[in-house]
C-alpha cells in the first residue's frame, strides 16, 4: 500500500520571518501520530529553506524546493542546482507546475531533463500534469495529459521512474476555489496510471504515488484523499495556513 504523502506548495508566499512562523505553528499542530501513516512534506520558497532545514529537523516532516535547473552550475542567473537543494537539505523537488509551464514556457523537454537532474542527485521529483479549462471542455484532457507523462518520462529507465511522484492538478482547479470531484479526480488518476503502465509496466504503475492538487482544503480534504487511486495531495494556499494543513494532514491519516 501506498504512503499518503501531503506537500505544501507555499509559492512566492513568506519572507524568512514570516516562514519560520508558519513552520514553528506547523511543527506544533502536527501530531507525531499522523506520521505513522502519512508523509509530511513543506516547499518553502529557496530563501526559507535553510531555515526550514533546521527547524524541521527530527519532527518527521520533509523539505522540498518549487523547481531546479537541469544543469549542475554555471551562468544561469537566478536559477538554481540540484546539488544547492542537497547540500540545504531537500528530498523533493516540484516540477513542471502549471504556473511555470503559464508564465515561464516550460515545455516538456525541459521538464524531462529536470526530472532526470533531480534523481541524479537523490531528490525526489514531484511531477506535476493537468489540462486548462478549455481543454476540459473541449474534451482533449486525456491526450494533454499523455503528452505531458510520455514526453516529461521520455526515455527514463525503470529505476528512474521509480523515484517519480505525479501530481494530478487541472489547471482550471489551482487557486480557483473549484476541485475536481472525486469521480473525475479518479478518473483521471487512473488514467494517468494506465498511461505509466503502458510506458513501464504495471508492476511500476500500480507503485507509483499519485497526488491531487487543485484548491485542497480542509473542508474537502477527507473526501478528496478517500476517493479510489489518490494517493495525496499538492496542496496550495491551505499550506500556508497551519491549522488547515494540519488538518489535512489529518485526514489522510484517518483514512
Amino acid at each position: 500500500m501506498i504512503r499518503k504523502l501531503i506537500a505544501g506548495n507555499w509559492k512566492m508566499n513568506l519572507n524568512p520571518v514570516e516562514s519560520e512562523t508558519l513552520i514553528k505553528n506547523i511543527v506544533q499542530k502536527i501530531e507525531k501520530k499522523f506520521f505513522d501513516k502519512v508523509d509530511v512534506l513543506i516547499c518553502p520558497t529557496y530563501v526559507a529553506l535553510e531555515i526550514a532545514a533546521r527547524m524541521i529537523s527530527g519532527t518527521g516532516i520533509k523539505l522540498g524546493a518549487q523547481n531546479l535547473h537541469y544543469e549542475n552550475d554555471g551562468a544561469y542567473t537566478g536559477e538554481i542546482s540540484a546539488s544547492i537543494l542537497k547540500a540545504i537539505g531537500c528530498e523533493y523537488v516540484i516540477i513542471g507546475h502549471s504556473e511555470r509551464r503559464k508564465y515561464l514556457h516550460e515545455k516538456n523537454d525541459i521538464i524531462n531533463k529536470k526530472i532526470k537532474k533531480a534523481i541524479e542527485f537523490e531528490l525526489k521529483p514531484i511531477l506535476c500534469v493537468g489540462e486548462t479549462f478549455e481543454e476540459r471542455e473541449d474534451e482533449i484532457y486525456e491526450g494533454v495529459v499523455e503528452d505531458q507523462l510520455k514526453e516529461g518520462l521520455f526515455e527514463m529507465t525503470d529505476e528512474q521512474i521509480k523515484k517519480v511522484i505525479i501530481a494530478y492538478e487541472p489547471v482550471w482547479a489551482i487557486g480557483t476555489g473549484l476541485n475536481a470531484t472525486p469521480t473525475q479526480a479518479s478518473d483521471m488518476h487512473a488514467f494517468i496510471g494506465k498511461i505509466v503502465s503502458k510506458l513501464f509496466g504495471d508492476e511500476i504503475a500500480n507503485e507509483l504515488p499519485i497526488l491531487y492538487g487543485g484548491s485542497v482544503n480542509e473542508k474537502n480534504a477527507s473526501q478528496i484523499l478517500s476517493a479510489c487511486g489518490i494517493d495525496g495531495a499538492l496542496v496550495g494556499g491551505a499550506s500556508l495556513l497551519a491549522n488547515e494543513f494540519a488538518e489535512i494532514v489529518k485526514a489522510a491519516y484517518e483514512i
